[in-house]
């Protein structure tokens, strides 16, 4: 496996440094297959459920954030916890969706009640840190391996079943969090937003860990919070993306990850416009694969180990 190279020669010829994670490869150049049972797209809710802080750390604001305790901000996202995720969860048992929802273990301290809801739906539950308070990256190795472990073991102990995956808060990474993710047990990672299919990473130990397509453009938070877009944009967001992939996976089978987090979606205009965009896209059913993210690396591992 590459690492990182020195910067050697002038600006304008030296080699710039590569991660070495994966090869370049154009997506029409690729090998074809198919989803289960010959579908075409995958989609898939990744649903971010986050406990924070209060009066220390990081988290999305609604207003300007004030000196801490920033009971304004803070309050908004725990209405994520207390109403909003509930009010979804009713949505996807309506619609019959599965979810891959992102948790952070700090919800076994807080509210308990909400990661068992989702277990027991049988719907797959990721590793996305402790709490969204801090960054993941910024923690010396020792202290990744141990997040990381503390994570899937409190999972594995509370839910039943240690997490296949993982998300790191607020995307966080430092140079070796895909060798510790294989090397902890995890089998694919979200992190990485380069692509609309699986692909497998290089690590250290030479254990395969998958990259599943999670989105920065289909994600509530960059496009609510950054890009100001409400609920009626960003339901046409999802509208406009799947029936363009709709199209696209005639070509090359593809995946499409809908990231949500429910202190957001969960506020009722918001719903009801994200429910007619799931809608939209069940209405497609016959085409679609409706799956979770540690199903879409199953199948990726399968066919590529044929």
């Amino acid at each position: 496996m590459h690492r990182l190279r020195a910067h050697a020669g002038t600006p304008m010829t030296r080699e710039i440094r590569h991660h070495g994670r994966y090869a370049y490869s154009a997506i029409p150049q690729r090998a074809d297959f198919s989803w289960p049972g010959g579908r075409r797209l995958a989609v898939y809710l990744g649903f971010n459920i986050e406990q924070f802080d209060f009066g220390a750390g990081l988290g999305a604001a609604l207003g300007p954030k004030s000196p801490e305790p920033d009971v304004l901000n803070y309050s908004w996202r725990d209405y994520g916890n207390r109403v909003g995720v509930w009010r979804c969860l009713e949505l996807f048992e309506d619609l019959k969706l599965p979810v891959g929802a992102l948790i952070n273990t700090a919800l076994y301290d807080y509210c308990p009640e909400v990661v068992a809801a989702f277990a027991k739906r049988g719907d797959e539950l990721i590793g996305h840190g402790h709490t969204n308070s801090d960054r993941q990256g910024e923690l010396p190795e020792a202290g990744e391996k141990a997040l990381l472990e503390s994570c899937r073991d409190r999972m594995a102990r509370e839910s039943g079943r240690a997490p296949q995956g993982w998300l790191s808060p607020w995307i966080s990474e430092s140079a070796l969090t895909p060798d510790l993710l294989a090397e902890t047990g995890y089998r694919y990672t979200l992190n990485w937003c380069h692509d609309d299919q699986p692909v497998p990473f290089a690590t250290r130990s030479g254990k395969t860990l998958w990259s599943i397509p999670y989105p920065q453009e289909l994600n509530d938070i960059p496009m609510m919070v950054a890009r100001h877009m409400d609920g009626r944009e960003f339901a046409d967001l999802i509208v406009d993306n799947f029936d363009e992939m709709l199209g696209q996976c005639e070509r090359q089978p593809l995946v499409m990850g809908i990231a949500l987090h429910p202190y957001l979606v969960g506020q009722p205009y918001r719903l009801r416009h994200l429910r007619r965009a799931l809608a939209h896209l069940l209405a497609h059913g016959e085409k679609v694969w409706f799956t979770t993210p540690g199903a879409i690396c199953d199948a990726a591992a399968a066919l590529k180990a044929r």
